[in-house]
């Protein structure tokens, strides 16, 4: 075993996997310390929370101190510092969704599985949370499951949703992907590596769409502002439970870019996004 496998914490070969993600997570970032919160979220993947040997790896591979890591792991609420579930069930009780129900619903959910706030149920299926904004307010109130939205939930739906998630029931939420992954899973994504399904899904339903269809219908500007552009009509009739992938497939079994609202149709405005250019590391610009 290395040195420096052994100063973490992990095994060697856990070590070397971990440490390959993480040269290629430093290459984004023009300084090498920028790298931390994705690097967070690897070791997230590995353990299921941020582990001692976590932040270890973190302070080693970035040349800081523990603290300096731990200072950050405990700054965010996506950085767990105890066993996660596999599922972290958030429901959002701030203003609009508190308003609309959502504390009905968590105080439901907290009754049903027997945990309160940031309590993982015995079995380790569910992380019940309490929430701020999901930045989903037409759609109030809303559960997400690992950061996927299950929108408009009632008390009795979302007790019937975590039953199905500690079944190992595969569910659907409403908008995004066409399924729920796991904690570790959804952690990785987070880390910036791609699981294949960013394209899956509307990435905009009917509420968000209705301002922009209004304005479209009425010509109305913003002051000094170009006319709204023309609004696709988002998806209808997804059934949740066999919902398709959106879009064609390519010969290589992947999901084509580019349907239903995908950030790939937005129009490139460096050259970054036109040639698929990644910033040179070493000097901090475009190479």
């Amino acid at each position: 075993m290395t040195l420096e496998a052994h100063r973490s914490g992990y095994d060697e070969a856990t070590y070397a996997r971990l440490a390959q993600d993480t040269a290629a997570i430093i290459a984004r970032y023009p300084q090498k310390r920028s790298a931390l919160l994705p690097m967070l979220h690897l070791v997230q993947s590995e353990d299921g929370y941020v582990s001692r040997d976590g932040i270890a790896f973190c302070a080693e591979q970035l040349g800081i101190t523990a603290a300096e890591v731990s200072a950050v792991a405990t700054f965010y609420t996506q950085y767990k510092r105890h066993p996660n579930g596999t599922y972290t069930v958030g429901v959002c009780t701030n203003t609009l969704c508190a308003v609309m129900g959502g504390d009905e619903i968590f105080d439901e959910l907290s009754e049903h599985l027997g945990v309160g706030h940031d309590e993982t149920t015995e079995d380790g299926a569910i992380t019940l949370e309490r929430v701020e904004c999901n930045a989903a307010c037409d759609y109030a109130p809303v559960v997400m499951v690992n950061w996927e939205f299950f929108d408009n939930q009632t008390p009795a739906g979302a007790t019937q949703l975590a039953d199905r998630l500690r079944a190992g029931e595969q569910v659907a939420p409403t908008r995004g992907a066409a399924s729920v992954c796991s904690f570790k899973q959804m952690s990785r994504v987070l880390a910036g590596f791609s699981d294949g399904r960013a394209d899956e899904g509307v990435g905009a339903g009917e509420p968000t769409l209705a301002g922009l269809r209004l304005a479209r219908e009425h010509d109305w500007t913003a002051p000094g502002g170009a006319a709204p552009e023309q609004v696709d009509e988002p998806a209808t009739g997804r059934e949740p439970e066999s919902a398709a992938v959106a879009g064609e497939t390519t010969a290589a079994g992947a999901s084509a870019v580019g349907h239903e609202q995908s950030s790939a149709e937005r129009t490139p405005t460096t050259p970054a996004d036109a040639t698929g250019a990644t910033p040179d590391a070493s000097k901090g610009k475009q190479p």
